[in-house]
């Protein structure tokens, strides 16, 4: 921000201090209400809507949400349509020049505290930064930073801060102060902005040309729930996945088995591994593509435990998440299943926000493990399997009272070290050479769970590794039949290893094939599969040193040993996998997004014939909501 600022760029500001004069009013609602002409204002009225929670207690008729991009977009409109715009003369904000600059760092500068990057522990500053200047101070190192408090409780830090200031350091800038006042006394829209922002959303020039419902003349919203009353079905199973390529694999590999053996109750998403909460929505859509959209998911922590801030929790430390790459290889492409997700059919189930307004709340993790354990039977216990970060687990035991209940956790995770030489796979912390990432990325997570005295079964990386390898399991899906599921997954499986072949990005690929184990080892053929399996006392490490923590170690000091399952038959591992995959048995009832296209774009009689035949293939009695 400073350099922006200081970069000789002229620069126009719209502040927090003139986006605070226009808040939404009772009166802009309503108008807006009454103002959806066209796809793009009936968009942008339902967005506001799920906003609009909760009333400013300063003003009653107001609600606690401002204009604020959306007036800093008509400034900027204004000024760059106006006759004079070096002045800034628009229809919507006062102006006025300012010298200010951005605050980077904190007095006294020229200390050396461990805080500031720029300057600490080097011989030459970064970016050629003078020694005692503005940049040279104490940097905010955290929400709880104690440099920044002072003994009344106010915050003493200003990093970011956009001050005004004189001297060789101010720039003047010109600034919006406040919103100009629809100068039409009598109008219930007090502000002009108001009556431009709904005018313009309101034109037929350049308006959208359709929304889903006209795009798709026969658009329909359908739920799939299977009728399972004539099966005897088999042991209940919570699925708890951090959503990264390999746990989609994996829930498609569960829905799969059947229903006789394994009966999958619920998904518990934990978002504090390979991908952001709301690849949530892909969930509901490969659910919905396989039929099954009664299986309710439920939105776990978004932070590790101990790493949300004890006063306000909505935001957090990011100590352990940073280690998961941002762009390629990480949360971009698990966020968008490396581009295939939209291939998927798109489900009625979405995300909706936790404060939204008139919809249906996203279901939160523990609500639906309660809920889960409400339909079992008196006496009954559940299995659960986990592919990511113990965070969800570890809540199960420490706030509720109910992991008596779980009858047997497996866990797909941990590294038990060899040798020196066999290391982990937590490739961004250089200095732990020895974790893996779903012990890693919670740690005291995962210590309380192993810690807990539950039936574990640990599936560590060493056994991942043996059953990683990509051309086996392509050339496996390849001679299979290829019903919907498993050309996905076999397109899925196919980019990544093309990806890890053609750029070092993706060399960890692998990871996310050895994951799909926990699943085909629930599931699967034991008798065929010829499991090793070693009970060992362990511990994982959570003290705060990233150079450590999420490391096992062999503790014989433990009370309870875990069972560790340390190889199988590799041939009938990618043998099993690929035969579930291909059987017509508990198949998509939707193909991809095409195949509903082409449904939303057919006369209802004519598409029932072919879900008919769809259904019949698939040997399951669905009903259609």
């Amino acid at each position: 921000a400073y350099q922006v600022f200081h970069s000789g760029i002229p620069i126009t500001v719209v502040p927090l201090d003139a986006t605070n004069t226009i808040p939404v009013t009772e009166e802009f609602f309503r108008a807006f209400e009454e103002s959806q002409g066209t796809y793009e204002a009936e968009y942008c009225f339902q967005s506001l809507k799920t906003k609009t929670a909760f009333r400013s207690s300063n003003q009653p008729n107001t609600y606690s949400y401002f204009m604020w991009d959306s007036f800093m977009a008509g400034v900027a409109v204004s000024i760059m349509c106006s006759s004079d715009p070096n002045n800034g003369e628009n229809e919507f904000a006062e102006m006025e020049y300012m010298n200010i600059t951005v605050i980077t760092s904190n007095k006294p500068y020229g200390i050396s505290d461990g805080s500031n990057p720029f300057f600490d522990n080097l011989e030459v500053p970064k970016f050629k930064l003078k020694k005692d200047g503005v940049h040279s101070g104490h940097v905010q190192t955290g929400l709880r930073d104690p440099f920044c408090f002072v003994e009344n409780g106010i915050g003493m830090c200003k990093d970011g801060y956009t001050m005004e200031v004189t001297g060789p350091d101010a720039v003047q800038v010109l600034v919006a102060t406040k919103a100009k006042p629809n100068p039409d006394i009598g109008s219930k829209l007090d502000r002009q902005f108001f009556l431009s922002f709904l005018d313009v959303l309101s034109r037929p020039q350049h308006t959208g040309r359709f929304n889903l419902s006209t795009e798709f003349p026969y658009y329909r919203e359908v739920l799939y729930k299977p009728d399972f009353k004539n099966k005897k079905l088999g042991k209940p199973v919570v699925f708890d996945m951090d959503m990264s390529a390999g746990d989609f694999v994996s829930l498609f590999y569960l829905l799969k088995v059947p229903v006789e053996v394994l009966n999958l109750k619920a998904i518990l998403v934990t978002p504090t591994g390979w991908a952001n909460a709301a690849t949530i929505d892909i969930i509901y859509d490969l659910l919905h593509m396989m039929g099954r959209d009664d299986i309710p998911v439920g939105l776990g922590d978004v932070f590790a435990m101990n790493q949300s801030d004890n006063v306000f929790p909505g935001v957090g430390d990011c100590k352990y998440a940073k280690s998961v790459p941002h762009g390629s290889g990480g949360f971009l492409d698990s966020d968008t299943l490396y581009g295939l997700a939209r291939d998927l059919p798109r489900s009625p189930r979405r995300y909706t926000a936790e404060n939204a307004v008139n919809l249906p709340r996203q279901p939160l993790a523990l609500e639906i493990w309660t809920s889960i354990l409400k339909t079992m039977d008196p006496g009954s216990k559940i299995n659960i399997l986990t592919n990511g970060p113990l965070t969800g687990l570890a809540n199960i035991i420490t706030k509720t009272k109910t992991a008596s209940l779980i009858q047997d956790a497996y866990i797909v995770g941990g590294h038990i070290s060899q040798s020196r030489h066999d290391k982990g796979n937590v490739f961004t912390i250089s200095s732990n050479k020895y974790a893996e990432f779903n012990m890693f990325l919670d740690p005291l997570a995962a210590k309380t769970v192993f810690e807990s005295g539950l039936n574990i079964t640990l599936i560590p990386l060493g056994t991942q590794r043996k059953v990683s390898q990509f051309p086996e399991i392509l050339e496996k899906l390849k001679l299979t039949r290829m019903t919907p599921e498993a050309q996905f997954v076999e397109r899925l499986l196919f980019k990544l290893y093309t990806l890890q072949q053609s750029h070092h990005r993706y060399h960890h690929m692998e990871t996310f094939m050895g994951e799909i184990i926990g699943a085909i080892f629930m599931g699967g053929d034991h008798h065929n599969l010829k499991p090793t399996i070693e009970e060992m006392p362990i511990k994982v490490i959570a003290e705060g040193d990233e150079s450590m923590d999420g490391q096992i170690l062999i503790d014989n000091k433990q009370e309870k040993s875990v069972k560790v399952l340390k190889n199988v038959d590799t041939m009938a591992y990618y043998h099993l996998f690929a035969d579930l995959m291909g059987d017509q048995n508990q198949s998509a009832v939707l193909g991809s997004y095409d195949e509903q296209r082409k449904m939303w774009s057919t006369p209802p009689n004519e598409m029932y014939c072919e879900s008919a035949l769809s259904f019949c293939e698939n040997r399951v009695n669905f009903s259609c909501i």
